[in-house]
């Protein structure tokens, strides 16, 4: 993995500002770190999240909660957390009786998401949950009901808005760099096996789409800075693949935005792309890779000519980024940047989308 610094970015309706501009309450002991416990010792929460937080200014890892014993004690020697702090999932809620505790992180199936952010809520803890949110709007309302009722915070794991080189593709757009903003593209997909929960609707809510495919919805949505007003998509799966028996394979979709802004997007469980293209009267802007993990490349006026190779704070890592926002939206008592209402919405159109594709037919957005 890429080696970052322990520079933190924290983005604000209108770019990113150093952490330490952000006013607001001050936490009662500020050099305090807060203390994550992350839900789920799969292969993102253990492999891409954990890892990270040795590069945050505001976040610790202090607990593990996992189905699996032997893997959660040798992560927790690994890693320096106390044997106490690992719980499983039966004893979750006991949770509330560590003060260590802040924050929970949800790195569960998405089927998973809603019951954990909420028995997370109800213990007494601020929740940072996955994308997708959860496998329906209904279980997002949950959500976001539950954290309301206990005061607690709920932030969506959308890291890409911490992502120095999506920032900066965001602000060129936004600041006029390729003139009038007129069509929106965006390709999202991997080539995925047939052995694992994403491709169990139970356990994923949908395929490509609710997985990949919401990268290309969300880079549409904050690029062009507006909400869709209309949907129509199309599925194209190969059902005799042992793969696709439950999920949709491809499906593309475009989105209509108030502006005239046409949004152009494709997700696929069958083919390998990560990119987005924006179109202007006077120029475009492209990033490919755009919201892998590392490795984004950004290019900006006519065609690949021009490559943005040291946009501002290129340097710095989204996972920790995101980890040190949510600590200091807790401490500085703020609504987080992405929250539970984000995702809400994502999955709202997902829903939009997949109605289009079963009825064939244009869906208005409210």
């Amino acid at each position: 993995m890429m080696d970052f610094t322990r520079r933190n970015l924290v983005m604000t309706a209108g770019g990113v500002l150093a952490a330490t501009a952000v006013g607001g309450p001050v936490w009662a002991n500020p050099d305090r770190k807060m203390g994550y416990a992350i839900v789920g010792l799969g292969g993102y929460g253990l492999g891409i999240i954990i890892p990270q937080f040795k590069y945050c200014q505001h976040s610790k890892l202090v607990a593990l909660v996992s189905g699996d014993p032997v893997k959660a004690r040798k992560v927790a020697g690994e890693y320096g957390v106390p044997e106490a702090n690992i719980y499983d999932y039966k004893n979750y809620d006991r949770i509330k009786d560590n003060p260590d505790i802040d924050i929970v992180y949800i790195c569960l199936p998405v089927s998973m998401h809603a019951e954990y952010t909420i028995r997370g809520a109800k213990a007494g803890k601020h929740v940072l949950c996955e994308k997708p949110m959860a496998i329906s709007s209904a279980e997002c309302e949950s959500m976001i009901a539950a954290c309301k009722q206990a005061g607690k915070k709920l932030m969506i794991g959308y890291r890409c808005h911490f992502e120095p080189f999506n920032l900066e593709a965001r602000r060129l757009a936004r600041s006029g760099a390729i003139g009038k903003l007129r069509y929106f593209r965006s390709e999202h997909g991997y080539t995925t096996g047939g052995n694992n929960w994403r491709v169990k609707k139970a356990m994923s809510g949908g395929g490509s789409l609710m997985d990949i495919g919401i990268y290309a919805l969300q880079a549409a949505r904050y690029m062009t800075g507006e909400e869709p007003i209309s949907v129509y998509a199309k599925e194209t799966t190969d059902r005799s693949d042992p793969r696709f028996r439950d999920v949709e394979d491809m499906i593309e979709f475009q989105l209509e935005f108030p502006s005239g802004v046409i949004g152009s997007c494709m997700s696929m469980y069958s083919a390998n792309r990560n990119q987005f293209l924006l179109m202007g009267d006077k120029g475009r802007i492209e990033m490919e890779p755009a919201t892998g993990y590392q490795g984004q490349k950004l290019w900006v006026g006519d065609g690949r000519k021009n490559e943005i190779t040291a946009p501002p704070n290129a340097s710095a890592n989204q996972f920790a980024g995101q980890l040190d926002h949510m600590a200091q939206s807790v401490m500085q008592d703020r609504t987080p940047i992405v929250p539970g209402e984000e995702g809400l919405r994502d999955i709202r159109i997902i829903e939009a989308v997949y109605r289009s594709a079963r009825e064939h037919k244009r869906i208005a957005l409210k």
